[in-house]
């Protein structure tokens, strides 16, 4: 007897972006702000990182919130309902439940059930690795549309008289729907991981550790975990980094990333009219557009000054700016490259919406 030949979804040739949202939260906090916590000066934060400000969400925010709204203007501008989509992808690593998924809650805020719904933890590159997600799950014809969110509340992580990374960063949220082309819309991914440096990046402790210290107090007569968390903020996990090591593995190996996409989507920088980094430090920013030569007619995104470092969001908030401020970029080709914890990286050349 011989075995049945399997029906295959139809593929299709091509994929793009279609449309665009964000969500910026309302309290901006400014350099000076944060020197109440650290040593420092908004000269010195200026100088180093580039950043004026940076927005965080109100503790009635919570990511999902933020989410939401991104995603409800990227449905808007993609012209498509939220129960036409074919999955949801969140990148995140901010969700404060280890499950169920953030993707799950907004598939249902958004009438997008029964789409299947999935988180990314792949920090600042997580964005760039939806992207290329969705574009495989669109060709592949597994979707007909792909949402794609970026969001991050990393003020719920960080200790703010931490002086390695706190002060570098914000809240937001960035979402595109990734639908079907009749031409090329995103060129082919570049991404990977370096887990031998697992530790330049992280968190001071993990939620074993809060467990077992929280179990400890309690059995002291302490009060229960909440009451633990409450009275020493030590024990609860925040962020930190080796800053040297972080910015030398950047600066130097993100430019070859960048060119490995280029060449991969065959275009040469001249034929670039946007580059837009991971918004990690505006010292990154400049030395990789040298190492890339990028001409003077290529318009980089600098979301940072204003926005700090978002995480997953940097990369869609930085394009959302970009194309308000240079609406005649829509169609145009842009190289997009995020790298963060992990480490992790990712890359792809795509057309505007």
């Amino acid at each position: 007897m011989s075995v049945p030949t399997l029906r295959q979804t139809q593929t299709r040739e091509y994929s793009r972006i279609i449309g665009l949202g964000v969500y910026r939260p309302s309290v901006l906090v400014t350099n000076d702000d944060v020197c109440q916590w650290i040593d420092s000066s908004d000269e010195w934060i200026r100088q180093r990182t580039g950043i004026v400000t940076r927005h965080r969400a109100p503790a009635e925010v919570e990511l999902i919130d933020m989410a939401e709204a991104a995603a409800r203007e990227a449905l808007e501008k993609a012209g498509i309902e939220g129960s036409q989509l074919g999955a949801v992808i969140v990148s995140t690593v901010t969700h404060p439940y280890a499950t169920p998924s953030a993707a799950a809650l907004l598939c249902d805020r958004i009438g997008a059930t029964p789409a299947p719904a999935y988180d990314i933890s792949a920090a600042c590159a997580g964005y760039c690795y939806g992207i290329a997600q969705a574009d495989a799950l669109v060709r592949s014809g597994s979707a007909d549309y792909v949402l794609v969110v970026g969001a991050e509340k990393l003020s719920d992580f960080i200790d703010n008289s931490e002086r390695s990374i706190s002060f570098l960063l914000g809240d937001g949220a960035g979402a595109v729907v990734i639908g079907p082309s009749e031409t090329p819309g995103i060129g082919p991914s570049v991404w990977g991981s370096d887990g031998s440096k697992w530790n330049t990046i992280g968190m001071t402790h993990s939620l074993l550790d809060v467990r077992d210290l929280s179990d400890e107090a309690e059995r002291d007569g302490a009060g229960n975990a909440a009451a633990v968390l409450g009275t020493e903020a030590k024990i609860w996990p925040t962020l930190r980094q080796d800053g040297q090591s972080v910015f030398r593995w950047a600066v130097w190996e993100m430019a070859k990333v960048a060119k490995r996409a280029l060449d991969a989507a065959g275009i040469g920088p001249e034929d670039l009219s946007a580059f837009v980094p991971h918004q990690a430090n505006m010292r990154i920013i400049d030395e990789m557009v040298k190492q890339l030569k990028l001409p003077e007619s290529v318009i980089v995104g600098r979301d940072i000054a204003d926005a700090g470092n978002t995480s997953a969001a940097s990369i869609p908030l930085a394009t959302h700016r970009l194309l308000e401020e240079n609406p005649e970029l829509s169609g145009k080709l842009s190289l997009q490259i995020g790298f963060g914890a992990g480490l992790v990286f990712g890359a792809q050349v795509v057309t505007l919406p």
